[in-house]
């Protein structure tokens, strides 16, 4: 059997789901909403599905929605992009990541990997034979800074893994820290695997500003985009590959024998969805930090220090000032045991030296199913203190 992936656990967010299930508790888990996703975006799916083309669609995406990404950055981060050659479709954001990985690494080089590290990167870096180099970001800012970046870019330092927003620390990284990593990328000429998944779901007024709009990076980023995350449909599973040809070219190939292509109605619709106007977006992200704040208020109210969240679905809370003398995964399991509401332990999101007093809730829920989680939550720190 192959080590890389016999010796792995189940994940974190399928372990909790289940637990959620089992103990028919609300899922603040797993990423994702509780509502079906915008119902003109699901009424063109449907519509490419019965009038449109259901046989095998082009390698590398329907010819309108590689349009439809490039016209898309074009606007929100004026990224020029050659539809045909520097954009490609893929069957989600982790096999938009895993096409990207082995594109890249080869036996015996160093990859830079930021903790906390969602959990598909390192067992794909390894089956590519590469060596993580683990860095260990921090709460409460979880920033980069050019003393731990030193600390492991060498000449061998193939390429960085970097998520931004970062999911599950909810941090919208600011163009100071975009460049530093891209002043180490053009140092030891490295290429930079850019997971940018949730580039619209940030809120109080932030940029996502891509990596590869940074000076210098242009030709040395691959940039990796969800439908799934822009939409709220997670079930779609429609990613985004963008990079420069020599770079496209070769994760092209590593696609071609994954998944090779993906269903062409749902590219339809989202190539129909990324030509909304600027307006929809933005409400969407109104509607999520409205969400976002309920969460938070009703958490603090009843005694949970919130590290503020700047993007993505999540929030987290920092347990350490608390003196509840559990570790995070002990309260997660507490809390979905007890008081029927799953969370996600941060610590599950590190492979070495991990941070053990914060756990992550998700909040993309409607607000019954927010008010019901804090109601059920509202004795889970007093009553452990007592």
């Amino acid at each position: 059997m192959n080590k890389v992936f016999a010796d792995l656990p189940v994940t974190v967010f399928e372990a909790m789901s289940q637990l959620a299930r089992d103990n028919n508790a609300i899922n603040l888990g797993q990423g994702f909403p509780d509502d079906p996703g915008p119902e003109d975006i699901r009424r063109a799916a449907a519509d490419a599905s019965v009038n449109g083309y259901n046989q095998y669609p082009s390698m590398m995406g329907i010819p309108e929605l590689r349009t439809a990404i490039s016209d898309h950055y074009g606007r929100w981060h004026h990224l020029t992009l050659d539809p045909m050659t520097e954009v490609m479709v893929t069957s989600g954001g982790t096999e938009a990541l895993t096409s990207s990985i082995l594109a890249v690494v080869e036996p015996g080089d160093e990859v830079v990997v930021f903790q906390p590290v969602y959990d598909s990167y390192l067992p794909i870096i390894r089956q590519a034979g590469g060596i993580p180099r683990l860095l260990r970001l921090e709460p409460p800012e979880w920033r980069l800074n050019e003393e731990m970046l030193r600390s492991v870019f060498n000449h061998k330092t193939k390429a960085v893994l970097f998520n931004n927003p970062l999911n599950p620390a909810a941090v919208v990284y600011p163009r100071e820290d975009l460049e530093l990593l891209a002043r180490f990328c053009q140092e030891f000429d490295t290429i930079a695997i850019c997971d940018e998944v949730w580039e619209h779901v940030v809120f109080d007024g932030r940029e996502h500003i891509p990596l590869i709009t940074i000076p210098g990076m242009r030709d040395r980023t691959i940039k990796v985009g969800s439908a799934g995350k822009i939409f709220s449909l997670t079930g779609w599973k429609i990613g985004f590959v963008c990079a420069a040809p020599p770079l496209l070219r070769v994760a092209a190939k590593v696609h071609q024998f994954l998944t090779f292509t993906t269903a062409p109605n749902l590219q339809a619709a989202v190539a129909y969805g990324l030509n909304k106007p600027a307006e929809y977006f933005y409400d969407m992200r109104k509607d999520l930090a409205r969400s976002r704040d309920r969460l938070t208020k009703g958490l603090e109210s009843i005694g949970f220090p919130v590290l503020k969240s700047q993007g993505t679905y999540f929030l987290t809370v920092d347990l350490s000032p608390l003196g509840l003398n559990e570790t995070d995964v002990a309260f997660c399991q507490r809390i979905v045991n007890d008081y029927k509401v799953a969370a996600i332990p941060v610590s599950a999101f590190y492979e070495q030296d991990a941070v053990t007093s914060v756990v992550r809730f998700c909040f993309s829920k409607k607000d019954a199913t927010l008010d019901t989680a804090l109601e059920r939550l509202s004795d889970a720190v007093h009553r452990r203190k007592r």
